[in-house]
């Protein structure tokens, strides 16, 4: 465990609090994609599953299970408790485009041909592409309120943090997760245009973040 590891893990615990606080508080749903939120849930369930097979220690274990929780308390948020606020017209991402090239690339390129391993390449793959329907959803609607963007915000710090955890790993342990390590960089670069806005926007007082509406 490293420094950069363990801001990531915050950034990343922080950003997933951060939604499910604003949906609780607010009794809202509103301008969340529900189709990112279940995609998320797919990859901490492909991801965890080793919870049953092996114990690596109390940190680890807390935090899967936390990360599991979360995901699935927020999933049910959107779909069951507050559905009424749930905009599904806008929250329209084909997802089986993410999610039919994503599985069998998990079995073209992974470390071991066995069903954790995959499931586990499976999940890398995904969490690399599973904010594309919320990013999709707020280009979609024209902008997003400054909770949402919050959320956004230690996502995108969370990955930017592992990616500055592999460059330390691989100085200072020789250890390279090249699956890992592309998938974050792929996932960073949808962060960055919205990096930007966050920057120049929302720390400036701004309450939302306004984007350009599709044709």
């Amino acid at each position: 465990m490293n420094v950069f590891r363990l801001a990531g893990d915050v950034s990343h615990l922080a950003a997933i609090i951060i939604l499910f606080l604003k949906i609780w508080r607010s009794k809202s749903c509103a301008g969340i994609s529900g189709k990112s939120q279940v995609l998320f849930a797919m990859v901490f369930t492909a991801r965890y599953l080793d919870l049953l097979t092996a114990y690596i220690s109390l940190y680890n274990t807390i935090m899967k299970v936390v990360f599991l929780l979360l995901a699935y308390a927020t999933v049910y948020l959107i779909y069951m408790r507050f559905r009424n606020s749930y905009d599904s017209e806008n929250d329209s991402f084909r997802v089986e485009f993410l999610l039919v090239p994503v599985a069998g690339l998990s079995f073209l390129e992974n470390y071991a041909f066995t069903p954790l391993e995959i499931l586990w390449t499976f999940s890398i793959y995904l969490e690399s592409v599973a904010i594309l329907p919320q990013l999709f959803m707020i280009t979609k609607t024209g902008e997003a309120e400054s909770i949402t963007t919050h959320y956004l915000f230690f996502l995108g710090l969370y990955r930017a943090l592992y990616l500055a955890n592999w460059v330390w790993r691989y100085h200072q342990e020789d250890f390279f997760d090249q699956i890992a390590v592309v998938s974050g960089v792929v996932q960073t670069i949808f962060y960055c245009d919205f990096f930007y806005l966050y920057f120049t926007r929302v720390l400036r007082g701004s309450g939302k973040i306004s984007l350009p509406m599709p044709v």
